[in-house]
């Protein structure tokens, strides 16, 4: 196996736009009773910026997701989308996601199969035995539905908060055909995708079966996906909460189709697609577990086979309601929250200092705190949410971080000291809880 040695970007460590200034000095005097909280917010609320941001000259964005030198379009979008809020009178901030946007729309433009992108036609890649259609731009090439649709949630999140529009050109709406394109093309994968993924590298996560093509699938209306949100493949290629998260990306789409474009057409190409998709959802998506109810399946092939599961990367079926597709009170939705947050689920973990989801991504009883913030985020009682945000403060191993993995029994034995994706998901949650007065 040959893999790419970890090159070192320099960072310029960005001045803090004012917003985020004003929202650290407001945690000063609401987190002033937890010390430990408002460090650990301090740290972690402009991480991104000042740690992994570089503006370009040509007026992007480049967002490495922390200790790789690469931008994942899904990690990115979640490093910057608690600044969004801040950002209709900061051109600063307007200047950092309006740019990132815009790089968004290059790289898609470039390849929108691929996951993740180098800042320029480098020709680095994370592994150099890939079998698939490389690019020098590609850092990545694992075809995963959520990249796109967080494309399309962070212009849309973006566009409804600030009203700037200056994003909405041609490149833009082409970017849109290129991934309403795709979805039709994926909806038939076998029969019509051009994609295929193998890494020679032993690992059965990395490769996709059967030739690189996937296991098979039957026809459901919903959009194939090679991989899992934590680059991990798919066991069964129909990602129930990626397809989900597709069906909101879908509903955005219509919106810009109808007020920002005035394209009819491209309106009801939309529509029939989101029907399809969320009808293949329904019908082939919800599995009867004995003991749950009704529930969401992780994956489903639509021959009536099922991944039960849940995997702390987003989406998953925790964060089904943070996506937007339904509502945390949604019958299902419980009855599925329930199933994942138990020990039917063969990633949640219990241990003396912690419980929680993590991933195949990681190794046994390693808890991920973007699960935990997560579940805080999604939680319906402000008791549950202030339990999870003191389990996040006493497992940080008193580095002023939070991690990817960690073990369960041992918060000091942890993936990924530098992962900015884990900082800004647990800053949504204390910032959330901050202004609703809930700390």
């Amino acid at each position: 196996m040959e893999q790419f040695r970890l090159p070192k970007i320099p960072m310029p460590k960005l001045t803090l736009p004012h917003a985020v200034q004003e929202v650290l000095a407001e945690a000063e005097e609401k987190l002033a009773h937890r010390p430990k909280l408002l460090q650990l917010f301090k740290n972690c609320f402009p991480n991104t910026l000042e740690t992994t941001t570089k503006l370009l000259d040509d007026g992007t964005t480049f967002i490495i997701t922390g200790d790789i030198p690469a931008s994942w379009l899904r990690d990115s979008v979640e490093q910057v989308i608690h600044y969004v809020p801040l950002a209709k009178n900061d051109p600063d901030l307007q200047r950092i996601i309006g740019g990132l946007i815009k790089r968004h729309i290059q790289y898609i433009h470039i390849d929108p199969y691929a996951n993740a992108f180098n800042e320029s036609a480098n020709d680095w890649h994370w592994n150099t035995t890939d079998v698939t259609e490389m690019s020098p731009w590609v850092w990545e090439r694992k075809f995963e539905i959520d990249s796109l649709c967080f494309v399309v949630r962070l212009a849309y999140t973006y566009w409804k908060e600030t009203g700037v529009t200056d994003f909405f050109n041609a490149e833009f709406k082409s970017a849109l055909r290129a991934i309403i394109d795709l979805f039709r093309r994926e909806q038939r994968h076998f029969e019509q995708s051009p994609y295929r993924f193998t890494r020679n590298n032993g690992i059965p996560e990395d490769s996709l079966r059967n030739s690189g093509l996937g296991m098979p699938v039957n026809y459901t209306g919903m959009i194939w996906s090679g991989f899992r949100s934590s680059d991990d493949a798919c066991d069964f290629h129909y990602n129930i909460p990626g397809n989900m998260f597709a069906v909101v990306a879908l509903r955005q789409m219509q919106e810009f189709a109808e007020w920002v474009f005035r394209d009819m057409d491209l309106l009801a190409e939309l529509k029939e697609l989101e029907f399809e998709v969320d009808y293949g959802i329904k019908l082939y998506g919800i599995y009867r577990h004995p003991e749950f109810g009704p529930i969401y399946a992780y994956e489903t092939d639509g021959f009536g086979n099922y991944c039960l599961m849940d995997d702390a990367g987003t989406p998953g079926l925790i964060s089904i309601p943070y996506l937007g597709y339904t509502t945390a009170d949604d019958p299902v939705y419980q009855n599925t929250r329930r199933f994942a947050l138990s020990k039917e689920n063969p990633f949640y973990y219990e241990g003396t200092a912690a419980k929680g989801i993590g991933s195949p991504h990681t190794p046994q009883n390693y808890i991920w705190h973007m699960a935990l913030s997560m579940q805080g985020i999604t939680a319906q009682s402000v008791e549950e949410k202030l339990e999870l945000v003191a389990l996040l403060e006493s497992t940080d191993a008193d580095t002023g971080f939070m991690h990817e993995g960690f073990h369960a029994d041992d918060p000091s034995v942890f993936t990924r000291s530098w992962f900015a994706w884990s900082n800004s998901l647990f800053s949504q949650l204390v910032y959330r809880m901050m202004k609703d007065g809930q700390l």
